[in-house]
């Protein structure tokens, strides 16, 4: 055969070999999310299907979306990291420290967005406890993860201001891991070594609920402002690679959150029949309705947290703006 004869065939295989490949996204994933009516846009969505219905609409097909209530945020990250969970969510400080760990790696771990925000508060049944200078060796207080969770990050700032520089851990050993069902049941029962509680709604509610309750300390007053409740988080090597999904996943929080916004009991509904939670539709309407609990994915009081995390060695990589730990949909938003 001559050797112009030849080209054309050695041409197409060329071509052939050296085509962009089409990769095939994820046909199933998997959403972690907490058991509080902070993640009340999460519950929405699993509801309505509407990662489902995006999915669809992003020409994925029928993509497999699995939920899985974790309280911990330590676990979700290892799974992140893992593979085996697509989707984290909770507070922000294990985000935060998932970041300065992950920071300029290819398992990078980033914010999704953030989905309440509300002020966290300290409770307790105490009588002789009105601040918390007055905690004793005799105090427990529960948190969802004792020196990682936001609460142990706000008390720890409340104890600095207290007790003085070098001193924000005065109170850490008071602390203890619980989570929030478990934390307010103890606190009700009044029988347990665990007298207080930081708490977040629905918790709250419930708790104050008992004349002999009362409140010790306010996140927001400690922050100096609103901080957030609840955030999701990925890993950027899932959002590069998985652009349609991720895709679907945002617009599926836009719809619930405006589902939220224009039809309360329709989103009350939605977290009573997935959580099995023994409040009518009406009360958790009017939990919904309190101007301190918000549904937006607007970050509020991240830089303080980082700030003092690092000042503190809680982490060792500085973040020099809230959106270095949150992925590109987030770098509109007037966050802080």
């Amino acid at each position: 055969m001559k050797p112009s004869k030849l080209i054309a065939p050695l041409l197409a295989l060329v071509l052939i070999f050296n085509a962009p490949v089409s990769r095939a996204e994820m046909g199933e994933i998997k959403i972690a999310y907490g058991p509080s009516i902070g993640f009340l846009p999460m519950y929405v969505m699993r509801d309505y299907k509407l990662i489902e219905k995006y999915a669809r609409s992003e020409q994925l097909g029928d993509l497999k979306v699995d939920w899985v209530m974790v309280s911990g945020g330590a676990m979700m990250n290892d799974g992140l990291l893992s593979g085996s969970l697509q989707i984290a969510s909770g507070g922000i400080t294990p985000l935060i420290v998932a970041w300065a760990k992950t920071a300029g790696s290819p398992q990078e771990i980033k914010g999704v967005s953030v989905i309440s925000s509300s002020p966290m508060l300290l409770l307790t049944r105490n009588p002789a406890v009105r601040k918390i200078e007055n905690f004793t060796n005799k105090d427990k207080i529960a948190m969802p993860a004792a020196k990682l969770a936001p609460q142990s990050i706000v008390l720890q700032m409340a104890a600095e201001k207290a007790f003085g520089p070098g001193h924000h851990d005065q109170l850490d050993k008071l602390t203890v891991s619980m989570s929030h069902p478990d934390a307010t049941a103890s606190l009700l029962g009044g029988v347990s070594e665990v007298n207080s509680h930081f708490s977040t709604p629905p918790f709250t509610y419930q708790e104050l609920a008992d004349p002999s309750i009362h409140v010790v300390l306010n996140s927001d007053e400690v922050l100096g402002g609103p901080g957030v409740l609840a955030v999701m988080w990925a890993t950027t090597d899932f959002y590069m690679k998985n652009p349609k999904v991720y895709s679907a996943i945002i617009k599926a929080l836009d719809e619930a959150m405006s589902i939220i916004s224009r039809d309360k009991a329709a989103a009350a509904q939605s977290y009573l029949k997935l959580y099995n939670s023994k409040e009518s539709v009406q009360e958790i309407v009017a939990m919904l309705n309190k101007p301190d609990l918000l549904f937006s994915t607007t970050p509020k009081g991240i830089q303080k947290y980082s700030d003092f995390m690092y000042r503190t060695g809680t982490i060792k990589v500085k973040p020099a703006s809230w959106k270095d730990m949150f992925l590109p949909n987030n770098d509109k938003l007037p966050g802080n």
